[in-house]
C-alpha cells in the first residue's frame, strides 16, 4: 500500500551553462563584429564629411565664376583714365569696374596664389660649463619649415652666480643680448633655473634656420655647483626658441582684390588692396583665363591681350585631393566685355 504521505521527487533536468572557452570565443565574436560596425561608421562618417567638403568647394568656385563673369563684362576706363584692362596673365587678370555699383570704378585683380597658414614651433635645449669662468654654447638647425616670420630666444642660468660680479653674458649668432643676466638677482648654485629673460630675435635669424646661442659666465663664476655626473659646474643655461613661420599649404587659392579709387587726382594706392578668397584647391595646369579677339581667335601675345581682348574664356579646375575620388571639377564660363566690344 502506498504511503500517501511520502514526498514525492521528480527527476529534473541538469541545465548545461557555457564553459571557460565558450565564452571567450563569444566575447571575441562580439568584439570583433562590434569593432567591424564601428569602422564602418567611422569610414561613413569619413566620406560623408569629404563628400561634403568638396560638395562646399565646387559651389564656391561656381559662386566666385559667377561673380567675377559678371563683374569682367562691365569692365570699364578706371577712375585715373587707365585702359579697362591692365594686367591680361594666363593665371592673374587686372580690370577695372564699378563692382558694387557705388559710381566708383574699382581696381580689381583676380589670381591664382599659394595657399599660406601660420605656423608656431618650440625647442629647449641646456647646456652646462664645468669650468671657472667657463662657457657652453647651444644650437638649433633645420626648425623652419616655411618663411620666418617672427622669433625670439627666452634664457634662463643656474649656478655661481650670487654676487654683483658673478653674471653671464649670452648672445646669438654672433649678437650680445645681454652681458650681465643674473646680475644681482640670482641665488649660488640653486638647482634650478633663474634670471629667465626673453629676447626678440628675429632680425638675427637667416633663412639657413641654423642659430648658435652662447653662454658665458664671466672669471668670477666659480666651479663650486654640484652636478649629477662626475664634475661640479660653474654654471647651466637653458635656452628656448619660439617662432612662427609662414607655411606653403597643400592647395592653391584663387582669390580676389579690390583697390577704391582715392584722391584728386584718382590713384589706386597698392598698399590699400584688399584680398579674399574666392575658393580652396584650385588644380589648374592650363590658364584660368583665355583671351580672344572680335574674330573669336585666341590671343597669346601679353601685349596684344590688353588691347584686343574682346571676348574671354574662365576655367577652373577644383579638388580637395587629388589622390582620392571623385575626380577633379572643371568649371567653364565665356564673357564678352560689352564695354570694349567692337562692332
Amino acid at each position: 500500500m502506498k504511503n500517501s504521505f511520502l514526498p514525492k521527487f521528480k527527476k529534473q533536468k541538469l541545465i548545461k551553462g557555457f564553459t571557460l572557452v565558450e565564452t571567450l570565443v563569444a566575447l571575441l565574436i562580439f568584439v570583433l563584429a562590434m569593432g567591424a560596425v564601428t569602422s564602418f561608421i567611422i569610414l561613413s562618417y569619413q566620406a560623408n564629411k569629404y563628400i561634403l567638403k568638396e560638395s562646399v568647394i565646387v559651389d564656391e568656385a561656381r559662386r566666385g565664376i559667377e561673380t567675377m563673369v559678371r563683374e569682367i563684362r562691365a569692365a570699364q576706363t578706371g577712375d585715373n583714365g587707365a585702359y579697362p584692362i591692365e594686367l591680361a596673365d594666363d593665371k592673374q587678370f587686372i580690370f577695372y569696374s564699378d563692382i558694387d555699383n557705388d559710381g566708383k570704378v574699382e581696381r580689381v585683380r583676380y589670381f591664382l596664389a599659394t595657399a599660406t597658414s601660420t605656423g608656431f614651433g618650440s625647442r629647449t635645449i641646456e647646456c652646462t660649463a664645468v669650468n671657472t669662468g667657463g662657457f657652453c654654447n647651444v644650437t638649433f638647425s633645420n626648425f623652419l619649415t616655411g618663411t620666418l616670420k617672427s622669433a625670439s630666444a627666452t634664457v634662463s642660468v643656474e649656478g655661481d652666480l650670487d654676487n654683483s660680479n658673478e653674471y653671464v653674458e649670452i648672445s646669438a649668432g654672433g649678437t650680445t643680448l645681454t652681458s650681465y643676466l643674473c646680475q644681482n638677482s640670482c641665488s649660488h648654485c640653486a638647482g634650478f633655473y633663474q634670471g629667465t629673460t626673453t629676447f626678440d630675435i628675429t632680425s638675427i635669424i637667416d633663412d639657413n634656420t641654423s642659430i648658435t646661442f652662447t653662454a658665458d659666465g664671466n672669471w668670477r663664476v666659480d666651479r663650486q655647483c654640484p652636478s649629477a655626473g662626475p664634475y661640479d659646474h660653474s654654471m647651466r643655461a637653458r635656452f628656448t626658441l619660439n617662432w612662427t613661420e609662414q607655411i606653403s599649404a597643400t592647395g592653391t587659392e584663387f582669390q580676389k582684390g579690390v583697390i577704391e579709387p582715392v584722391g584728386y587726382p584718382v590713384q589706386y594706392p597698392l598698399n590699400q588692396e584688399k584680398i579674399s578668397v574666392l575658393t580652396s584647391y584650385v588644380r589648374n595646369d592650363p590658364p584660368i583665363f583665355e583671351y580672344f579677339d572680335n574674330n573669336g581667335d585666341e590671343i597669346t601675345s601679353v601685349p596684344a591681350r590688353l588691347v584686343d581682348t574682346k571676348l574671354m574664356k574662365v576655367y577652373l579646375v577644383v579638388n580637395v585631393d587629388p589622390n582620392r575620388p571623385p575626380n577633379e571639377f572643371e568649371l567653364e564660363s565665356s564673357v564678352q566685355l560689352r564695354n570694349v566690344k567692337t562692332e
